[in-house]
């Protein structure tokens, strides 16, 4: 279940193209005829998405023989980023250089659909898109065990907004995914440069449990992190000005920051892999998001957080760890933690009148994500009651996706704008 405040994408048409997995004869673009089948609906609402780093696919390694040849950890974040744009993957490519990426998944994950959006060629003869995906997933470890789940041998769309469905081959829960991709479409020289766009990944997930993991330091090109974690709660510094809060729901961590030097406004979404290097993604003023990573810091140095607040929720706290069931304000057993404490640092709190926001990302319409945020704030409102906070200090109010906090271009900014914030008079 994704995190927070998300809006179902609600469309009044949907067009889906599932392809033959079988290449035409001469490995051009346009698949064999009658190969397509187009489904049309009223309303299609959109899945979650397991294979994003939002929900907590972390990559942990790419390899193949594109692996030497460019491709890389920022890479393997734009392949789960939820953004159908493609982008170059490997250089001086042929046919059959093959480059593999590697995901950890926060929990036992059974997928019923993997599918390929936006396979559009580039109107250059050095540049293909990707001609073979393959996903792998092992339920043992990232070096053993993995099994093939999906394949499919792609062609061309004929135009945008178009998705590929692969062929799932084998369904049982697995903790490491491995996306295979192979070749190019229209190989019009030896060598080429590959792109690629997205892959999808519906299909169940058992709850992650919590990580505790988020309290150390970081450093790295670019990164200057030091974090403290009490229970789902984070707080902590960023380069040499920059104050962090934020909430963990499974091993992910979403967090925002301020500049206290300037104002500006940064995003985080972080996880940390088995050898304690902080992998994750930062958008900076609204800015796209890129790989933020970094090993834990040498012992002895400096540390970048004089005066560290303590990790706390209450009145403007910005909330990313309220889980709901799917299309729902239905709270998960999940946000349990996150209640306590914004349970607690309200009921402290002198302020007369508390107003829980809801907000949304900028999927589906205005009116049904205005309508969604409103009964989820609702929702938390009625849980805070119960818990003890007098009804007549706190209300309800939804924004919908009035006032984003990152962009909506791919997955994380969404995420990130599906939130609940605390307002206090």
């Amino acid at each position: 279940m994704r995190p927070a405040w998300f809006a179902a994408s609600i469309y009044s048409i949907a067009l889906f193209v599932a392809v033959d997995l079988a290449a035409s004869s001469d490995g051009r673009a346009e698949p064999p005829a009658g190969s397509e089948k187009l489904v049309l609906a009223a309303e299609v609402a959109e899945r979650i998405d397991y294979l994003t780093f939002a929900q907590g696919a972390v990559p942990i390694r790419v390899g193949g023989a594109g692996a030497k040849q460019g491709a890389n950890f920022e890479h393997a974040v734009r392949v789960i980023d939820g953004d159908a744009t493609s982008f170059s993957i490997v250089s001086k490519a042929t046919a059959g250089t093959d480059t593999e990426f590697v995901y950890m998944l926060p929990a036992p994950t059974t997928f019923d659909r993997f599918a390929v959006p936006g396979i559009l060629e580039t109107p250059s003869p050095s540049t293909t898109f990707t001609r073979l995906v393959e996903v792998h997933g092992s339920a043992t470890g990232p070096d053993e065990g993995f099994t093939l789940l999906s394949s499919a041998t792609l062609h061309t769309h004929r135009k945008r907004g178009q998705v590929t469905e692969l062929t799932v081959a084998w369904k049982r829960p697995v903790r490491w995914v491995k996306v295979r991709l192979v070749g190019g479409i229209e190989m019009l020289r030896p060598e080429m440069s590959l792109e690629f766009s997205e892959i999808i990944g519906n299909g169940t997930q058992e709850s992650p449990p919590l990580a505790e993991y988020f309290t150390g330091a970081w450093r790295g090109a670019g990164v200057k992190l030091e974090m403290k974690q009490a229970g789902p709660l984070v707080s902590g510094c960023y380069d040499n000005s920059g104050d962090l809060k934020g909430t963990v729901s499974g091993n992910i961590l979403q967090a925002t920051g301020v500049d206290r030097s300037d104002g500006v406004q940064s995003t985080f979404i972080l996880s940390v892999v088995d050898d304690g290097t902080i992998r994750g993604v930062r958008s900076t003023n609204k800015g796209p998001f890129r790989l933020y990573t970094g090993p834990t810091a040498a012992s002895g140095a400096a540390s970048i957080c004089k005066d560290p607040p303590a990790p706390r929720l209450g009145c403007g706290s910005i909330i990313h760890g309220i889980r709901f069931a799917f299309d729902s304000a239905e709270i998960q057993p999940a946000s349990e933690p996150v209640l306590a404490e914004l349970f607690k640092g309200l009921k402290s709190d002198p302020s007369g009148a508390i107003i829980i926001e809801g907000h949304t990302s900028s999927e589906g319409s205005d009116s049904y994500n205005q309508e969604l945020s409103e009964r989820r704030a609702r929702a938390v409102v009625e849980d805070l009651v119960r818990r003890g906070v007098a009804a007549n200090r706190i209300s309800a109010a939804g924004l919908g996706e009035r006032r984003p906090i990152a962009g909506n271009n791919d997955e994380s900014g969404r995420s990130l704008n599906r939130r609940v914030e605390v307002r206090c008079r």
